[in-house]
This record gives C-alpha cells, sequence and structure tokens, in this order.
C-alpha cells in the first residue's frame, strides 16, 4: 500500500488557480485546494514583507514527492517557493483510493 501526503505552498492569488489546474492536470497530485486571502509576514531580503497570498493544499502519493516539487519549481513565480511535505497517517481508504487513482 503507498503512502500519502499533503503538501503546502503559498502563491500569489492570482496565479493560485492556474498552478493549482496545471499541477493535476500533470497528475503530480489529485487534488489542490485553494485558500484565498492569507496574509504572510516573513523576512525577503532584509525586510520584513507582508502579503496577501493563496495557500495551496496538494494530495498525493508520497512517492510522487519529488515530481510534485519539480512541477512547482517549474511553474511557481516566487524565487523561493514554499514546499513542505507531511505525512498522511490516516485516511478514509476510499479517498486513499481516489488519490492512487487520479494521479496515475
Amino acid at each position: 500500500m503507498p503512502d500519502y501526503v499533503v503538501a503546502l505552498t503559498t502563491c500569489p492569488k492570482d496565479k493560485s488557480e492556474v498552478l493549482a489546474r496545471s499541477l493535476v492536470e500533470d497528475r503530480v497530485c489529485a487534488c489542490v485546494n485553494i485558500i484565498s486571502n492569507v496574509t504572510s509576514i516573513y523576512h525577503w531580503k532584509d525586510e520584513i514583507v507582508t502579503d496577501e497570498e493563496s495557500l495551496l493544499i496538494m494530495k498525493t502519493q508520497s512517492d510522487h514527492k519529488e515530481a510534485l516539487w519539480e512541477a512547482i519549481k517549474k511553474k511557481h513565480p516566487y524565487e523561493v517557493p514554499e514546499y513542505v511535505v507531511l505525512p498522511i497517517k490516516w485516511g478514509s481508504q476510499d479517498y486513499l483510493d481516489w488519490i492512487s487513482a487520479s494521479i496515475s
């Protein structure tokens, strides 16, 4: 049985749907949830920056996490995109089977 993960990235609100759709079309993840209007405060080039972004929550198999990262690096508008991967410890077997079917 494969292992599953949730991956996170943020991006500009006006780029989120295009990025999410391309990741699903490329079959590197089964689903992307977009949470808009996320306020991010962070250090960037010796300044503290505040931006309005979207948070993308991506579901995939663990063995697809590198392919997902490569796709994000190619398509993401940021110089240093966020990419954090968290294991799914348990989930509905029907949902996990759907993830597998969606990325194959």
